[in-house]
């Protein structure tokens, strides 16, 4: 990276008391200035805890309207506004009221990597790595409902004897990839345990030896005596994985999976955000309590 825009962003943040939140699928010129890397919801609330007045959120809509749900009263910048979430795009509020009306007394789950909007219109919040706790919290309930991802709603409905109804959205990424690919991948490296995401289809997590979230996957790996592991999400995981593991190997499917959204932050993007706090990221405060509402009963469960 030039060492000016190194400059202009240590100037910068000292100006704006600014923090610089990376997504664990960002690319990694991008890791490289981020102040905390994380996944979403792990940097949203981190960010909360730190002394600073300007969050910059390098990933994509939702997560920058998540840090402005749990941080209210400090500026959220997120560098390239166009950067969004397929997935979490294909729910809206709407669908959610339609849901309850549908199904009264159902609890609805709604995935974090959805809009403030939609989580406003949920009763509680769930992660990828928490999707099974919030699940099994409802004990008086046969039935929930989860949105927007059917892979990891299938995925919760295998490990719950609760029924599991679901959305049909998806991640585009993870949706992508096939389960021949995955059997492709292991036959060239049979010494390396498959990791994959629970975003990913059934047919595909049939497969894994580790099923984790991103920062499970990083943990999984860091922890791990194997050398050898095979990465079954977006490959920007791979920055973090072979910084902190450098004597290990990592393989991916031939079929790439690389979310294009993650990768529009560039640090001339960053650079810009400070200097004209632009483009900021805001939540109606009737949605935002809401919303609020959903991902405080989530965190309660430990």
């Amino acid at each position: 990276m030039k060492d000016d825009i190194k400059q202009q962003l240590t100037e910068l943040k000292a100006e704006r008391k600014a923090v610089i939140l990376a997504h664990n699928y960002q690319s990694a010129e991008i890791q490289e200035i981020a102040d905390m890397l994380g996944d979403s919801l792990e940097l949203s609330r981190k960010a909360s805890a730190v002394d600073a007045e300007v969050i910059v959120f390098c990933g994509v809509a939702f997560m920058a309207e998540t840090a402005a749900v749990l941080n209210p009263g400090k500026t959220v910048l997120l560098p390239r506004r166009e950067a969004g979430c397929p997935m979490a795009d294909m729910i809206t509020p709407e669908d959610v009221i339609g849901i309850r009306k549908e199904y009264p007394g159902v609890p609805i789950i709604t995935y974090v990597n959805s809009t403030a909007a939609v989580k406003a219109e949920s009763t509680v919040c769930c992660t990828s790595a928490n999707v099974l706790q919030v699940v099994e919290s409802f004990r008086d309930a046969d039935t929930v409902y989860l949105a927007p991802d059917q892979n990891l709603a299938k995925y919760a409905a295998r490990h719950t004897r609760k029924k599991v109804l679901h959305w049909n959205g998806y991640c585009p990424i993870h949706h992508n990839l096939l389960a021949e690919d995955v059997v492709k991948v292991k036959r060239a490296h049979p010494e390396a345990p498959f990791l994959a995401h629970p975003e990913c289809r059934p047919e595909v997590l049939d497969l894994a030896d580790e099923i984790r979230s991103t920062s499970g996957m990083l943990r999984f790996v860091r922890e791990s005596s194997l050398n050898a592991f095979i990465i079954g999400t977006e490959e920007g995981i791979l920055t973090p994985m072979q910084r902190e593991n450098p004597h290990k190997r990592f393989y991916t499917p031939e079929k790439r999976l690389i979310c294009q959204d993650m990768k529009l932050t560039t640090p001339e993007d960053v650079v810009r955000a400070l200097q004209t706090l632009q483009p900021r990221i805001t939540v109606p405060e009737e949605t935002r309590v809401k919303a609020l509402q959903a991902v405080e009963c989530m965190l309660a469960l430990g």
